[in-house]
């Protein structure tokens, strides 16, 4: 006999958290308030072709270098609007330079937690976060604020990069198997797979906390 009390392993719970964030979300940019706003920085992620797509906008106090106010749209999954809504609201009244270490990790923790399949979604508005950020910089000629990473070549075969693996774990890549589905990476030679998969172990626990 089937225990109907028995949930289903598709089904995903979400915590009360999310579902506020989600049918409230905070700091949304509506279309009309997009046409009169007046940003200090716009940055993006995505494409609305390719699926989610994230756009965000700040207001900064460029004497304290603090984000005043801060907007966003996008075309994401109830996730990815409740991770994007909770960051907007933690970042208000940020210096950008602590905005900046804003990693999914915290943002989940906020939340209570996202499904795993989800995790994913809180990349979105952290990356667009970063985005807005760096273009606030180069409008005001502080280009040397930028942190730009630097490229570690691991596969030299396919020359996929350790930032390439990085991407990878952040949308949702979680296994050897899957960053190897998206990248391609250790399908030649494979003296790679072994750093590969440390790599993955790393990124994962700097981004989401797991290993």
């Amino acid at each position: 006999m089937t225990d109907k009390k028995k949930i289903p392993e598709t089904t995903w719970v979400y915590s009360d958290a999310v579902k506020d964030h989600f049918f409230n979300p905070r700091n949304f940019m509506s279309d009309k308030d997009e046409k009169k706003y007046k940003e200090d920085g716009l940055g993006y992620v995505g494409s609305p072709e390719c699926g989610d797509m994230m756009k965000i906008w700040i207001k900064v106090d460029k004497e304290k270098e603090i984000i005043k106010d801060i907007k966003w749209s996008t075309f994401g999954c109830a996730s990815a609007i409740a991770s994007t809504s909770m960051m907007s609201e933690m970042v208000k009244g940020m210096k950008l330079s602590e905005a900046l270490k804003i990693t999914p990790h915290d943002i989940m923790k906020k939340l209570g937690g996202l499904p795993k399949i989800k995790v994913h979604c809180s990349v979105l508005g952290d990356k667009a976060l970063r985005s807005a950020i760096n273009d606030y910089y180069k409008r005001n000629d502080q280009e040397d604020k930028i942190i730009k990473e630097k490229k570690q070549i691991v596969c030299t075969c396919l020359n996929v990069s350790d930032h390439d693996i990085e991407e990878a774990v952040l949308e949702g890549a979680y296994t050897f198997e899957k960053v190897q589905h998206k990248t391609k990476v250790g399908t030649g030679c494979g003296r790679c797979i072994p750093r590969v998969k440390k790599l993955i172990k790393m990124y994962k626990e700097k981004h989401f906390g797991e290993d």
